[in-house]
């Protein structure tokens, strides 16, 4: 007897159909899976086994031959145990093949017949939306992560018996639900504020700059000045996700199994802060199996860099590519997958190696070879596509004790959004959200200068020897401060205050 039953596997964020082919025949019993399963779909058979007898079943005592077609596409993971067992009873009669056609299965399933969790299941119910199928039947903890597609029918079973009762009309404690994009993300609750840090008036501003433009930030400043305390409260100023930005986060989430235990939808920024021993594979993503990096798992959010001259030199030049496309391409020798990766790249660092250069309360101990070598780990490439260099200053003792109540974050959320309207109605049409994204094509049409603010910028860079890329990026932090004034035109004040930003260059 053979069955064919559709199941789905993971290509980068992206679910691909897979047809789980069943056929029993006779002869000594024997039981392969075929079709480049890795070793995880391998086991799956001893897990099935022992799920069809423990759910009242018999499992058949013959020679079974499952395929996962197409047979040149690797297939992972225990989301595979599901199909292959309904495939085994539709093909040994238990349930009437017809009945399961036009049915995505995907779960793991426990020795006893349970459901569980498994990784990818919101781009996989995308994926039977788009294919038109009838629906698609998961583990019930992954119910959660399932309806948020518009237009999806879910069926969610807590064991294999209720998968079967219920496409044998003998259960009806399970049905499937409509998927709706009802979720509000204008009410995200953070657990810190920006009125919670002291002083720092000119970072605040700098950050705020940042934010509505998505640039990237290089904070430099001795130890205990509120670097990591401001980078953690970036994410309470930036505008809220849109649904579509939100699915494509979660998708990013799901296929790397951080949604599998609470099964729901991504709604704040994400904000990813790996340690500094990070390996460049793990932050950009890869492996046999390519799976999303900190850079990707960071999309549409903050990725915070702290101690950035303690990253290895090669695990920081890898950041090159999608500071500037936006995207990861992993490739390897049969495919390549493509990872989205639009962050704000956020970054802090120490001064000097004694941490104590330009503060006024303590002496630096270093000698200048010893800033220039400490300084030079990170490459003039690098910092080249880096908009904002931000000098944090150690907090004064007046400011610390000082009863003066700080803008919160809502407050400064309400100007950039204002500033990201102006950004939207500028960029309609265009595949780019925001000024940091504009190529250098679109840096001509739409910053428009004023005559002395030019005259200004050449002096500038003629005294202080800027790149081209970073003739480019002071322009568009200089759109973004005009954004936030509501100016059409970039002025003299504007191009100034971007040239401020601007710092490690000085300094070097």
């Amino acid at each position: 007897m053979l069955s064919k039953v559709i199941s789905s596997a993971l290509s980068g964020i992206d679910a691909k159909l897979v047809l789980v082919e069943t056929y029993i025949a006779r002869g000594l019993p024997s039981f392969s899976i075929v079709g480049l399963p890795d070793a995880s779909v391998k086991e799956s058979k001893d897990r099935v086994v022992a799920a069809i007898r423990n759910s009242g079943f018999d499992f058949p005592s013959k020679k079974i031959t499952v395929n996962l077609a197409p047979a040149d596409l690797k297939k992972e993971g225990s989301a595979f145990d599901l199909p292959i067992a309904i495939g085994l009873l539709c093909a040994s009669g238990v349930l009437e093949k017809s009945s399961v056609d036009g049915w995505l299965f995907t779960g793991e399933l426990s020795l006893d017949g349970h459901l569980r969790a498994t990784k990818g299941v919101l781009p996989m119910t995308i994926e039977s939306q788009k294919k038109k199928l009838k629906g698609i039947v998961i583990p019930h903890n992954n119910l959660q992560e399932a309806v948020v597609v518009n237009g999806a029918t879910v069926l969610a079973a807590q064991n294999l018996l209720q998968v079967v009762n219920y496409f044998l009309g003998n259960d009806k404690s399970i049905s499937p639900i409509a998927g709706q994009d009802t979720f509000d993300f204008s009410n995200i609750a953070y657990d810190f504020d920006f009125c919670d840090v002291k002083g720092q008036w000119y970072a605040k501003r700098a950050l705020e700059v940042a934010s509505a433009g998505s640039h990237n930030v290089l904070m430099v400043g001795p130890p205990g000045s509120g670097k990591t305390m401001l980078a953690k409260r970036i994410v309470t100023i930036l505008p809220p996700m849109c649904l579509e930005e939100a699915l494509e986060t979660t998708k990013i989430h799901s296929v790397s199994g951080f949604t599998a235990n609470d099964g729901t939808l991504k709604a704040n920024r994400p904000f990813r802060s790996p340690h500094h021993t990070i390996s460049d594979v793990a932050l950009i993503g890869g492996g046999a199996f390519p799976k999303p990096g900190e850079v990707s798992l960071a999309h549409n959010g903050v990725l915070f860099l702290d101690e950035l001259t303690e990253f290895d030199r090669n695990v920081l030049e890898v950041l090159r590519q999608p500071l500037e496309e936006r995207s990861v391409c992993i490739s390897r020798a049969k495919h390549s997958v493509e990872f989205p990766a639009s962050f704000m790249l956020i970054a802090a660092m120490n001064p000097c190696p004694c941490g104590n250069l330009g503060n006024s309360q303590k002496e630096c101990t270093c000698l200048p070879h010893a800033v220039r070598r400490y300084r030079s780990k990170i490459s003039g490439p690098l910092m080249d596509r880096i908009d904002i260099h931000l000098e944090v200053p150690a907090v004064k003792f007046d400011e610390m004790v000082s009863d003066v109540k700080a803008e919160s974050s809502l407050d400064i959320r309400k100007r950039i959004l204002q500033a990201r309207e102006i950004q939207k109605d500028r960029f309609k049409g265009l595949t780019i959200r925001t000024n940091a994204q504009m190529s250098s094509k679109l840096v001509k049409k739409f910053c428009k200068i004023e005559a002395d603010a030019l005259g200004l910028l050449k002096v500038a860079i003629d005294r202080l020897g800027f790149s081209a890329r970073a003739y480019d990026r002071i322009l568009k932090v200089a759109r973004t401060i005009a954004d936030l004034e509501n100016s059409p035109t970039i002025t003299s004040a504007h191009i100034s205050e971007a040239i401020q930003y601007r710092q490690f260059d000085k300094n070097l």
